[in-house]
C-alpha cells in the first residue's frame, strides 16, 4: 500500500494525499497551527479511517450471513492526550445496523468479530487506545 502527501506550500498548512487507489483527499490544520480549516485534519481523517474500517466488516459479516442489513453507521468519540505525541487515549465506537428483523446476537457477533479479529485500523489504534464499543438495531420499516 502506498500514498504520497504533498505539503501545498509556504502560507499553508494543507496537505493533498494521492492514494494508491487513485483517490485524492485534501488535509488541513487548524487556524491556531497555521492552517485555513479548509479541509479536515490528518488525525480525523485517521478517526474516519477507523470508522470505515469496522463499518465495512459489520456488514459484510452480516450480508454474508444472509441478514437483511440496510444500513451501518458508526460514531465515533475519540479523547486524545494532553501531552505530545498527543495520541487517542479512548475512542467509544457506537453502531447503529438498520434491517429486517435482524438477529441481535449476530448483530453483536459482528461488532465483536471487526474489533476483535478483522479491522486492522482499530487494531493499531488500540495500542494506545481504550476502545468502548456499543450497538443499536433500528428495525427497517421501508420498502
Amino acid at each position: 500500500m502506498k500514498t504520497n502527501v504533498q505539503w501545498m506550500g509556504p502560507g499553508t498548512m494543507r496537505f493533498i494525499a494521492d492514494t494508491g487507489s487513485g483517490h485524492t483527499l485534501a488535509m488541513d490544520g487548524a487556524p491556531e497551527g497555521g492552517g485555513h480549516n479548509l479541509a479536515a485534519r490528518p488525525m480525523e481523517l485517521m478517526l474516519a479511517g477507523a470508522g470505515g474500517c469496522t463499518a465495512y466488516d459489520v456488514v459484510l459479516i452480516l450480508k454474508k450471513g444472509r441478514h437483511d442489513v440496510r444500513g451501518c453507521q458508526v460514531q465515533l468519540d475519540a479523547e486524545r492526550a494532553d501531552t505530545d505525541p498527543k495520541v487517542f487515549t479512548r475512542i467509544k465506537v457506537h453502531f447503529i445496523v438498520r434491517g429486517r428483523s435482524l438477529n441481535p446476537t449476530q448483530v453483536e457477533r459482528a461488532v465483536r468479530l471487526s474489533h476483535d479479529k478483522y479491522c486492522s485500523a482499530m487494531a493499531m489504534l488500540a495500542k494506545t487506545a481504550t476502545i468502548d464499543l456499543s450497538w443499536e438495531i433500528v428495525e427497517d420499516l421501508d420498502g
